[in-house]
């Protein structure tokens, strides 16, 4: 079954009421491709402003949720809310959020598990850091946090069909290296063999295993050609750059 190809786009806490302007007429006029999905994630302030401008082919993403209905939880919002003004994916456990924000592999599993329950397509994030690389723990990190992920859902929706996956290396992020392709590739793959071995075949097969870490126009092309596991991209820095967004979101035609 072919995968569609996905570009996510997040913002993360940065952006204006003038680049929102700029980067949805940027993104109004990318004329629309079967082959790609493409999904952004402004900083909460504005996601009903893009959302009710943007077109519809482009889906909009929160950065994070909390696992509640409602309640008092001061500084959090609720997937409700979040449905309410249109909003129909949700980003997480980035690694931002892990680091800064504390968020175990449990709550990231429990927030992947709530917001599928109550409709959101969920971006679930993993990543190793430039030490747990080094020392040869990838895949020990990566499956570690795979692992929370699978048992929250399926001690819930257990549905994966609107699950994508996020390989982040943290070394990489915001910092100008990229992983190889043949890195890449290879992060990629044990992803979609332990998906195989732990979920089903099925899932491994279906699900989208997005590469972020300084992904940009110069190389999203090398990245998607090369990398036979690789669906999609999720895109910092440059998602804030329309001409270099658009010309990611074009990376299959």
């Amino acid at each position: 079954m072919a995968r569609k190809f996905f570009i996510g786009g997040n913002w993360k806490m940065n952006g204006s009421k003038a680049l929102v302007d700029t980067l949805v007429q940027a993104l109004n006029d990318l004329p629309s491709d079967p082959s790609t999905e493409v999904v952004i994630a402004p900083p909460f302030p504005y996601l009903d402003l893009v959302r009710r401008t943007l077109k519809s082919e482009v889906g909009v993403s929160a950065q994070n949720i909390y696992p509640q209905k409602a309640g008092a939880f001061t500084g959090e919002v609720s997937v409700d809310m979040l449905k309410e003004i249109g909003v129909n994916w949700t980003i997480v456990g980035h690694s931002e959020r892990r680091e800064y924000f504390k968020e175990s592999d449990e709550v990231v599993g429990e927030k992947t598990a709530y917001g599928l329950t109550n409709g959101l397509g969920v971006i679930a994030c993993v990543g190793e850091k430039l030490e747990e690389r080094e020392s040869d723990k990838t895949k020990e990190v990566i499956t570690r946090q795979l692992q929370a992920i699978a048992e929250a859902i399926a001690k819930g929706p257990n549905d994966w069909s609107k699950v994508v996956i996020a390989y982040e290396p943290v070394w990489a992020i915001g910092t100008g290296k990229v992983a190889t392709p043949a890195q890449a590739q290879e992060v990629h793959a044990d992803i979609r063999k332990w998906l195989s071995d732990n979920v089903s075949p099925e899932v491994a097969e279906s699900t989208r295993i997005l590469y972020g870490g300084s992904v940009n126009a110069a190389n999203c092309k090398d990245l998607a050609v090369l990398c036979s596991d690789v669906d999609g991209f999720l895109v910092g820095g440059a998602s804030l750059k329309a001409p270099d967004f658009i010309t990611i979101c074009k990376t299959k035609c």
